[in-house]
């Protein structure tokens, strides 16, 4: 989607946290890349004005990967507006955690329709491979022939496609589901806050506690792992140096009981360690 939307003469701007394929897809166009600091709107603006001669694209994350805090999308759909600029979202980690309907987090914020263009994974909330784009028609009719990398790559399996069809079918019929998991985020969020573990700005499912050491952070993680609990080391270059973490995130099938035992873990193994 990236690189097939933006021309030789146009402007791409991204978060400095957007994911590591969005600025792979940004660097495989022919437009220059601009990076603004992390939900600093000020500094996109910034930025805009020096630039205000070429077509703007601006690509963020809904829900950024590692931290878990959000894009503020309606922030961002009023500086398209003020300056034509064109904005993609990708919410790999929003659709079917965020929202009412799980539509993502533009449509938590109430803004689902003011966004250009939607682009998700169906390897998150759909478990299974592959992913998406939605917009208008004839956008995605010119993407359709013209993005070499979907031209040039197979289609999904049919059992693939099958299980996403079955995943939505859920979501639809169940909406209580990303409610659950909330509740689940909610209680890990503040029982790790309360033991004196960094959270960070977390506000979807996915929470991190941030380690600030490579080599504590890996000990952290082997040391849950072998006591029963299953996070994501993190270090550069997914993350800059010095914002090392674990990365735990919940599902609705968590109950009150395992986010309390894992709490229990957690509190354990920190002191152990001097982490709190």
């Amino acid at each position: 989607m990236i690189s097939t939307s933006a021309g030789r003469e146009d402007r791409i701007y991204l978060d400095r946290m957007d994911h590591a394929s969005i600025i792979d897809g940004a660097r495989m166009s022919y437009a220059r890349v601009l990076k603004y600091r992390h939900n600093d709107h000020d500094h996109l603006r910034y930025m805009l004005e020096n630039n205000r001669e070429h077509p703007a694209l601006i690509v963020t994350d809904g829900v950024f990967s590692m931290e878990g805090d959000l894009a503020n999308i309606p922030g961002l759909v009023e500086i398209c507006r003020e300056f034509g600029a064109r904005l993609i979202v990708d919410d790999a980690h929003g659709v079917g955690a965020m929202g009412p309907t799980g539509r993502g987090t533009a449509e938590h914020f109430g803004c689902h329709d003011d966004v250009d263009i939607l682009i998700g994974t169906f390897s998150k909330s759909f478990a299974c491979i592959g992913g998406f784009a939605a917009g208008p028609a004839k956008v995605m009719e010119y993407i359709k022939h013209t993005a070499r990398t979907m031209i040039f790559s197979a289609s999904l399996p049919p059992a693939a496609v099958a299980t996403v069809i079955a995943a939505l079918d859920i979501l639809e019929k169940e909406p209580e589901l990303i409610v659950q998991s909330h509740t689940a985020a909610e209680r890990a969020r503040q029982g790790l806050a309360s033991l004196g573990f960094n959270v960070g700005n977390s506000e979807a499912p996915i929470i991190p506690i941030i380690v600030g050491d490579e080599v504590q952070t890996l000990v952290f993680w082997k040391k849950l792992f072998h006591a029963g609990v299953f996070t994501n080391p993190v270090i550069s270059p997914a993350v800059a140096y010095g914002g090392e973490m674990l990365r735990t995130s919940y599902m609705a099938t968590h109950t009150e009981c395992m986010i309390d035992k894992a709490l229990e873990i957690f509190k354990k193994t920190g002191e152990e360690l001097g982490i709190i």
